[in-house]
């Protein structure tokens, strides 16, 4: 029985956490796509609608009477009224419900009022399309979902987390909402982006239909080159958290700032005074890289369909909702048709009982069941003039007709009644015949009345990207000191003046290159040892074309090659040619029009000694090309070929290194003694 009692223990658990996680996913955190409402905001406007007399009521009221329907506490029902309250679509609001774009908060629910939008009141309820459930003590009832015939959940968006899964809907904007249900309706394509209140712009790009990504940037405004204005804010984010996460980008020294001021009131208005030297152009694109001027926003679409949470897409959000609004529209005309049916029974049987003086058949009876009787006989020859068959219903309504009534009986007041009804009949049966007419009517209707206070919020518009490298400031001074052997920007500038500093950001990444041919790449650094044998170390930068001679130690031949900027893996040991105890690199130039002047060994054969090599004239290849020969005979010396020294001319005297100037027409260069081989130009090993 002990053994027993852990695994008796841990169903129990099991058991508690599934349902605590079901009731939290279905009642607390996700909505459902009916309504597009969690549980507390569907109690909230349901309250609201129970308590309606068109006169605002004080939030604190609407709280307690909400606790009827909400098992939880008043601090849950006040954040969600206000949050609702705050979207301005569903509740009218009188009084101060904070901010959204500072992040205020809203007064005591003692102070504040609200009540239901005239849109609330349109189209959320109908007693006759809800279905109603006990509440949680059983005292009042409350809604499953409220028959919304707008798609509210892609209107207003949510948020929620809740056990193992969230959710996250932007919201949209209501006309293009309702323009795209029309185009469902006539089996046309659509498109839907998100709209926000805190305006700004994004970038849909990504956006894949409700489950990719947006970007939402602020507006910002170049007052003057040392002012800038932010007018509007991305979504998700209020001028206090914008201003902290541009505090922070200026203390790390990622931008440079004056002053920043926040005068947001009614409208955002954050103004940034820049420091000397800094320009707001090169300022706006470092704010969008280093703050929450531009934020990415990644949607996830989880809601409550069936009683079962699911990930959909914003289109078949939308589809749902158009089809059951086009299945809601239907049930109400069939309602409001089978009680115009109703009526015009009422009426006929009314006029047929007074017209035709029914009435008096019963004077001499003298049981009321012979009464009923007379009348149900009396009314046997009208039958085909009746909507339906005559009940016992029907004719203890007729027997409640009083006299005074039937001697102020109006007959043309009543045969144009009947004609209306006869009217509204043939209306609602044209409808239910094309419901796609009248559902896209509905809509339209819905536009005209509301569509003008919801204009669109969000411009929409295609980002650049902005390359945090390109924009960073280069606050960091690198130093390579070959003595030490160490290169970082806390190394101290104890150089001999041969070996450059250089000014880079946090963001940049250094090539290494040593005179051995091995090169990597690294982040900036505060301090690493290199060696002493660094050739040469720079910021890498896409396309920069390297000019490279040097010599093969195994061969002993000297090559010329040129690559672009090569792809790395960080911190990973390449090689630019062969390993080998004499390979060296000889020169070393960046970019084009780059020249070099070597100097051979000499030869009596020779017509010169020197020549001039042009990279323009070499094909850009791969690092680990070999290159291509320079020429047979020994190299001596490899010289940058400077502006101001004139291309090598036939037949003039040349000085050779250590050799002093030399007649390349005298005797005396026959008497040097190389070895002859004859001048063939390599072919291109090049990979």
């Amino acid at each position: 029985m002990e053994s027993s009692t852990p695994g008796k223990l841990h169903q129990l658990f099991d058991s508690n956490f599934l349902e605590y996680t079901s009731y939290v996913i279905r009642e607390r955190a996700i909505p459902s796509i009916e309504d597009g409402l969690k549980p507390v905001q569907r109690r909230i406007l349901q309250t609201l609608m129970n308590m309606e007399d068109g006169r605002f009521h004080k939030v604190a009221n609407v709280v307690g009477e909400s606790m009827k329907l909400h098992p939880h506490g008043d601090a849950s029902i006040f954040a969600a009224l206000v949050n609702l309250a705050n979207k301005g679509f569903l509740i009218d609001r009188q009084g101060n419900f904070g901010n959204i774009f500072t992040g205020d908060q809203a007064s005591a629910a003692r102070y504040i009022e609200c009540r239901l939008s005239p849109l609330a009141k349109e189209v959320l309820f109908n007693k006759d399309l809800t279905e109603y459930v006990d509440s949680y003590d059983g005292r009042m009832v409350e809604p499953v979902t409220l028959p919304a015939k707008i798609p509210l959940l892609l209107l207003q968006g949510a948020e929620g987390i809740a056990v193992g899964m969230a959710t996250k809907i932007l919201p949209h904007n209501f006309c293009e909402l309702l323009d795209a249900q029309k185009k469902i309706l006539r089996n046309e394509e659509f498109i839907l982006h998100p709209d926000f209140q805190q305006k700004g712009y994004i970038d849909v790009s990504d956006y894949e239909d409700g489950n990719g990504r947006i970007r939402c940037r602020a507006r910002i405004e170049e007052l003057n080159d040392k002012t800038i204005i932010i007018k509007d804010i991305p979504f998700t984010t209020n001028t206090q958290s914008l201003t902290d996460s541009i505090e922070r980008a200026a203390k790390s020294g990622k931008i440079k700032i004056l002053s920043i001021n926040d005068y947001t009131a009614e409208e955002v208005e954050i103004e940034i005074k820049l420091a000397r030297g800094v320009y707001a152009k090169d300022t706006i694109k470092a704010l969008y890289a280093f703050t929450d001027c531009e934020v990415s926003i990644s949607p996830n679409l989880t809601l409550i369909r069936d009683n079962n949470p699911e990930t959909s897409k914003v289109s078949d959000v939308l589809r749902y909702n158009t089809e059951k609004l086009q299945v809601d529209l239907t049930r109400e005309l069939e309602i409001v048709l089978a009680r115009l049916k109703e009526k015009l029974h009422a009426r006929l049987l009314e006029q047929i009982f007074i017209e035709e003086r029914l009435y008096k058949n019963i004077e001499e009876e003298t049981s009321y069941s012979a009464v009923t009787k007379s009348v149900e006989k009396s009314l046997i020859p009208f039958a085909a003039d009746l909507v339906r068959a005559v009940t016992k219903e029907d004719v203890e309504k007729l027997l409640e007709i009083k006299i005074k009534r039937i001697s102020r009986y109006d007959i043309n007041k009543q045969h144009k009644e009947i004609r209306d009804i006869r009217k509204e009949i043939v209306a609602i049966q044209q409808s239910l015949k094309d419901m796609i007419a009248y559902t896209i009517g509905y809509i339209n209707k819905l536009l005209e009345k509301y569509g003008g206070f919801y204009p669109r919020q969000t411009e929409i518009r295609e980002f650049t990207e902005v390359s945090v490298r390109k924009v960073a400031p280069s606050n960091l001074m690198v130093i390579y000191n070959r003595e030490t052997g160490f290169l970082g920007y806390q190394i101290k500038d104890e150089t001999d003046g041969h070996d450059q500093s250089l000014a880079c950001s946090e963001y940049d990444r250094l090539m290494l290159l040593h005179a051995s041919g091995v090169y990597k790449i690294i982040p900036v650094t505060d301090k690493l040892f290199v060696g002493h044998d660094l050739e040469w170390y720079g910021k890498i930068e896409k396309d920069q074309v390297f000019n490279v001679i040097y010599r093969d130690g195994e061969e002993n031949i000297v090559y010329v090659k040129r690559f672009k900027s090569p792809s790395f893996i960080l911190d990973k040991e390449y090689r630019l040619f062969a390993e080998h105890k004499r390979s060296k690199i000889l020169l070393l130039l960046l970019g084009g029009g780059k020249r070099a002047r070597v100097s051979l060994m000499p030869s009596a054969r020779a017509k010169s000694n020197v020549l001039d090599v042009f990279f323009d004239e070499y094909l850009v290849k791969n690092p680990l090309a070999k290159g291509k020969r320079i020429s047979s005979r020994v190299v001596r010396k490899v010289v940058e070929l400077q502006a101001d020294m004139k291309p090598l001319e036939v037949k003039q005297n040349l000085p050779l290194p250590g050799l002093g100037p030399v007649d390349l027409q005298s005797p005396q260069d026959e008497r040097v003694d190389i070895p002859k081989k004859q001048e063939v130009e390599e072919p291109d090993d090049g990979m």
